[in-house]
């Protein structure tokens, strides 16, 4: 079965080919970085006009990459929740009128979930495992027991490590996308240069939820009361010390699920699971005995792929979309506050 996935939730516009669910044929990603740069973040309206403007061109190329007519494609897949509305009724749109214009199955994706099935692709893990998404939206621990079997046991309660990664690059004018500029600034630095503090969240009932808040206005308001006292403050200092205690306070929660949950495999995935530092600590558990997956760097970034792969899991035991369905930008299964 070749699956045709299109994503366009965000900032990427994407489509790609993947056959049986595991073989990619294509996984063609237009970034619209650049074009979002000067504003040091995504424009609603620029990213869903682009989108428009591209996703003619950026399926067609995808199935010539492929070496396929649109008549060689059994199903389409599409992203149509978490995301900019705008968005994702691009994408959802052009897959509604090519599954129609072909008479071929047609389904909607959440992509958190695909970000999660991502590193199954190329590193199947069985399961269960635990599950940990980290993006510019989310952060999420889970116990993943097949691939829409998914039970959230911690997430963020405030901003994920993707947003504060952004907000912090941004108030030092590190670059954009702030998470790519502080990891490769982090490797010139000191990652303790400052001592940043975790959080307390005094809470018995989500022993695994975590909160960037703190931190993030720590490296923003109080640099000075967290610095050693003698190493130079300077951008490749401030981003190492940064980077360590965000990737460390969410490593902390990961150790103690995998302990009380006694799951010996991990999967990660998400647009930070390509940050050199969380990937180096993941590696790390391996010391422990447990089995460690994660994505290629260009799976982890919304793509096409992704969406495909788990779409023909989903296709396989016969579940199919209809046109009716619409697209969401927001999805609660992922978000988990206090009570």
């Amino acid at each position: 079965m070749r699956v045709l996935g299109i994503e366009t939730s965000c900032d990427e516009c994407s489509a790609a080919v993947v056959e049986d669910g595991r073989t990619i044929l294509s996984n063609i990603i237009a970034t619209q970085i650049e074009l979002h740069k000067p504003y040091e973040g995504v424009v609603p309206e620029l990213a869903s006009r682009l989108h428009t403007q591209w996703i003619g061109t950026v399926v067609q190329t995808a199935l010539q990459k492929a070496g396929l007519e649109p008549h060689d494609i059994d199903a389409v897949a599409v992203t149509n929740r978490p995301g900019l509305l705008g968005s994702l009724l691009v994408g959802l749109s052009f897959a509604k009128g090519f599954s129609a214009s072909l008479d071929i199955p047609f389904i909607t994706i959440d992509h958190i979930r695909a970000h999660l099935y991502a590193s199954q692709i190329e590193h199947p893990l069985e399961y269960p495992y635990l599950g940990l998404l980290v993006s510019g939206g989310h952060t999420v621990i889970c116990r993943v027991d097949g691939y829409d079997a998914i039970e959230v046991l911690g997430t963020t309660i405030d901003d994920a490590i993707g947003e504060a990664f952004d907000k912090v690059a941004k108030h030092y004018g590190f670059g954009y996308p702030g998470g790519i500029a502080i990891d490769r600034l982090a490797k010139k630095g000191n990652p303790l240069a400052f001592l940043f503090p975790g959080p307390t969240l005094h809470s018995k009932d989500h022993p695994y939820d975590i909160s960037y808040s703190g931190l993030k206005t720590a490296a923003i308001n109080q640099l000075d009361a967290f610095w050693n006292g003698s190493s130079e403050k300077s951008p490749e200092n401030i981003a190492a010390s940064f980077q360590r205690a965000a990737v460390n306070m969410l490593i902390k929660r990961v150790r103690a699920a995998l302990e009380e949950t006694g799951l010996k495999r991990l999967s990660a995935g998400g647009g930070v699971a390509a940050n050199s530092y969380l990937r180096l600590e993941l590696e790390a558990l391996k010391k422990g005995g447990y089995e460690v997956s994660f994505p290629s760097l260009k799976l982890c970034t919304d793509n096409g792929a992704m969406i495909a792969a788990l779409a023909y899991r989903y296709l396989a035991d016969g579940i199919q979309g209809d046109y009716s369905e619409s697209a969401s930008a927001r999805v609660t299964a992922f978000k988990k506050q206090y009570s």
